[in-house]
């Protein structure tokens, strides 16, 4: 009996594995989400700034080029600004508000969530000085990861590189274009004139990407290691046309989603990733919901393929397609073993905003295996987040700081660096990885929120800062995740997906400083170097 008793709990989560773990409060996970951001950013920090750990950082970043480049985000652990991931970074955080900014607005972090848009953007502008010309990184990854600074002490070279008609760079300048029209739509109530100024930009990077046709990484080579663009450029000028036309309601950009959607790939590609290089999935979802909104017109036949490929990839998802996606024995969706975790958001995502847009249209996902509900795919979007959060072999949450179990030891400069406001020591570039990174301690300042690579193949996990492929945090993991959060914690909403979509003003946002880090005693030194490099793969 005793024996029994101790099976108990196994053997009601072997019965009733969704009754298996409590509850997730997903309200605290979207607030911690949008903290991360705050300690990812670069330049002059605002006054309201609540991780008050950070202090300002880049602050002659352009004036070697004669331009302002000071602000945006720092991608990842690294004190680096990359523009594509950065674009892709702000087009998601965007369409999770578009279509979730309710939700948001009911848990009070709209605003939040609306000035870290903000933040990227007001970046964005500066970056785009001239029709025809955008920054598309400053500072390089090879002397960056050479050095282990803080970003207030970074000595490393902060070269401002860019496209232009010489030089040009469809997928950056495209997935720019996207941002900027995504985020146009989310301050078109709040803000016209700045919504106005967004979309402007926005026009003038899609004509410039689209006329100057070339990969971005063959003008800034620098970029090549760390964010090569492997799918070129066609998804990215589909995706820029697909925000555009809902930013503008232009004709001509749907007309361009139809003449292009087969020689482009748009129609063609059957895909099971969706992320910073690979956009395909993002735009066959985004044309399947203008096909069930009725705006197709004559384009009927060719969005219908791009809505066949977008229900391929939501049934590889679910695990009920003729080609479907790897997952770990914990039910993880499994991509590679670097920085796997971009893939789990990015893919729950489109899985949950496809599965609000077929409820809205009265219709289920049509899979090999035969018709499957909406349900299903918010359904697999929770046990995804419900991993990331705790619900997994190794009950660990892979969100710094959410629940009681999460990585000590992140792969991150700022985070494992004792505050500058504690000790304004200057860290040196070598100096860095002596006293900090090698130290077998956790971190001196938590870095809230962030989601990290996360575990491989197996559900293992090693905590390590050195183990980069797996506890290095990045925007674009954070970015899908607080729309998922949103609709997960606020529920539907009770209103049509397929309808113009208006964002809520945001109320006025009282923040609350976290509280400045004691001194932490510092660590024996050695020296060890580590790298970092993201990559996606192309799949047909």
């Amino acid at each position: 009996m005793e024996k029994l008793i101790r099976m108990f709990p196994l053997l009601l989560l072997l019965l009733f594995p969704t009754f298996a773990f409590a509850g997730h409060d997903y309200g605290q996970a979207l607030s911690k989400s949008l903290l991360f951001f705050e300690a990812q950013r670069s330049g002059y920090l605002p006054h309201n700034q609540r991780v008050t750990w950070r202090a300002h950082s880049g602050l002659q970043d352009g004036k070697a080029s004669g331009v302002d480049l000071v602000g945006g985000y720092y991608d990842a652990g690294d004190n680096v600004k990359f523009g594509l991931p950065m674009a892709f970074t702000v087009t998601m955080m965007s369409w999770s508000i578009i279509e979730y900014g309710k939700q948001m607005a009911a848990s009070g972090e709209l605003g939040h969530a609306m000035e870290a848009v903000k933040w990227g953007t007001d970046y964005f502008i500066k970056a785009h000085p001239q029709p025809n010309v955008l920054y598309g990184e400053v500072g390089d990854g090879n002397t960056d990861h050479y050095c282990w600074q803080r970003p207030e002490d970074m000595t490393t070279d902060r070269h401002a590189y860019k496209i232009d008609p010489s030089n040009p760079g469809s997928d950056l300048a495209g997935e720019t274009a996207a941002a900027m029209a995504a985020a146009s739509i989310v301050f078109r109530r709040s803000n016209p004139a700045y919504a106005a100024e967004l979309l402007r930009h926005a026009y003038q990077l899609f004509d410039f990407a689209d006329k100057y046709r070339g990969k971005y990484d063959s003008s800034i080579t620098v970029a090549q290691k760390y964010y090569r663009s492997i799918s070129g450029y066609n998804d990215e000028l589909l995706w820029a046309a697909a925000w555009l036309y809902q930013a503008s309601n232009n004709q001509y950009y749907l007309d361009y989603l139809g003449r292009n959607g087969d020689s482009m790939g748009g129609t063609g590609w059957k895909m099971t990733e969706f992320g910073w290089d690979v956009k395909y999935a993002g735009v066959q979802t985004l044309v399947a919901k203008f096909l069930m909104q009725g705006k197709a017109g004559h384009h009927a036949p060719v969005f219908e393929r791009y809505q066949q490929k977008a229900e391929s990839f939501m049934c590889s998802c679910l695990g009920k397609g003729d080609r479907n996606v790897q997952k770990t024995p914990g039910g993880l969706i499994f991509r590679q073993r670097w920085n796997n975790m971009q893939f789990v958001t990015s893919a729950s995502f489109l899985a949950t905003v496809y599965s609000d847009y077929l409820a809205s249209s009265g219709r289920n996902l049509r899979c090999s295996s035969g018709n499957v509900p909406p349900a299903e795919l918010i359904s697999l979007a929770k046990s995804q987040v419900d991993y990331l959060l705790g619900d997994n072999p190794r009950a660990t949450s892979y969100m710094v700081g959410y629940g009681s179990n999460f990585p000590q030891r992140v792969h991150h400069r700022g985070s494992s660096i004792v505050s500058i406001k504690v000790n304004p020591s200057f860290v040196s570039c070598r100096g860095g990885y002596a006293t900090w990174f090698s130290s077998k301690r956790s971190d001196p300042n938590l870095l809230t929120g962030a989601l990290v690579g996360g575990p491989d193949a197996y559900d293992d996990f090693a905590d390590e800062r050195d183990n980069y492929e797996q506890t290095e945090p990045a925007t674009y993991n954070n970015a899908p995740l607080i729309g998922i959060l949103a609709r997960l914690g606020g529920g539907h909403g009770g209103y049509n997906q397929l309808l113009p979509v208006v964002v809520p003003a945001p109320k006025p946002v009282v923040t609350k400083p976290q509280p400045t880090p004691s001194p932490k005693t510092t660590p024996p030194p050695g020296t060890i170097l580590a790298s970092h490099f993201t990559c996606t793969f192309f799949i047909a």
